[in-house]
């Protein structure tokens, strides 16, 4: 079968299996995508309250991440400050509300969308965030705003290119779109192949390199102003569960698994930057 590229809709080939899922590449521009169902119902089967709590390809306690990620959504709320003055945002995928509520300790008034109830309740309740429930790909509103973000979820849309005509619609003219995501063209990416640790699919659909990806919003009608690579923490529970998924069906992946064990769940490990960018794009 061969499936047309969500950026370029070139051809593409069956590169690999992961997870027992298909991973295509494309034959043009080589965008890695998994075939993955493209409704609604995948979001909610994947985004359930076991991705936040049960460990995995997902976390072992969302909520006990918070101050890392109210920092990770106020140091953006500092490199913005180089590009436009504070003002609204909206953040699609907000989970908890943590980088959102960042965002608003730096002056911008926001609001969100989140797929999994659980956590948009808790961002509402406790937080003190407004983040509505719903999958982003349906949302429509008439509101617009300065700036919209989307940290850590463009590789999660079933469908990359709905997603991004409903952010189109959501950004002011001369607005800003921040990005953070996966870089598959990083060293680690290129080393590892197929075993590079963030293929996880189902819950991540699409592996993005830079330029692909800023081509890909140019079709949207957003031009590129900037581009980096975060400075990104992580508590070792997290990076113990996805090891741990990982390891499970290695050989010595028991052996190995009890060796992270003894590793505390609260030390504070730097996510590896050069598997990781940002891109921040302006509405013309």
């Amino acid at each position: 079968m061969n499936l047309k590229c969500p950026i370029c809709a070139s051809p593409s080939h069956l590169d690999f299996v992961k997870h027992d899922y298909s991973i295509y590449a494309c034959n043009n521009c080589k965008h890695q995508f998994a075939d993955i169902p493209q409704t609604p119902r995948h979001t909610e089967q994947t985004y359930g309250d076991d991705y936040f709590f049960e460990g995995g390809s997902g976390y072992l306690d969302y909520t006990s991440e918070a101050d890392l990620l109210i920092a990770h959504g106020a140091r953006y709320g500092d490199l913005l400050q180089k590009y436009t003055q504070a003002g609204t945002v909206f953040d699609v995928g907000s989970a908890a509300g943590f980088v959102l509520k960042g965002l608003t300790q730096r002056g911008w008034t926001g609001q969100g969308i989140e797929p999994n109830d659980t956590m948009a309740s808790y961002a509402r309740q406790t937080m003190h965030m407004n983040v509505k429930t719903g999958v982003f790909e349906q949302f429509q509103t008439e509101e617009q705003f300065d700036l919209v973000t989307i940290i850590q979820v463009i590789a999660h849309f079933y469908d990359v290119r709905k997603a991004l005509e409903v952010t189109q619609s959501l950004v002011k003219l001369d607005g800003l779109l921040l990005i953070e995501t996966w870089d598959r063209e990083s060293i680690p990416a290129r080393l590892l192949g197929s075993n590079w640790y963030e293929y996880s699919p189902p819950s991540v659909v699409n592996w993005f390199s830079i330029d692909g990806l800023t081509d890909l919003v140019q079709q949207f009608g957003f031009e590129e102003i900037a581009r980096g690579r975060p400075a990104k923490l992580v508590y070792a529970s997290h990076a113990k569960s996805l090891v741990k998924y990982k390891l499970e069906t290695k050989p010595a992946g028991k052996v190995l698994n009890k060796m992270l064990d003894l590793v505390p769940n609260k030390l504070r490990i730097p996510y590896p930057s050069f598997d990781l960018f940002w891109a921040l794009y302006r509405c013309k």
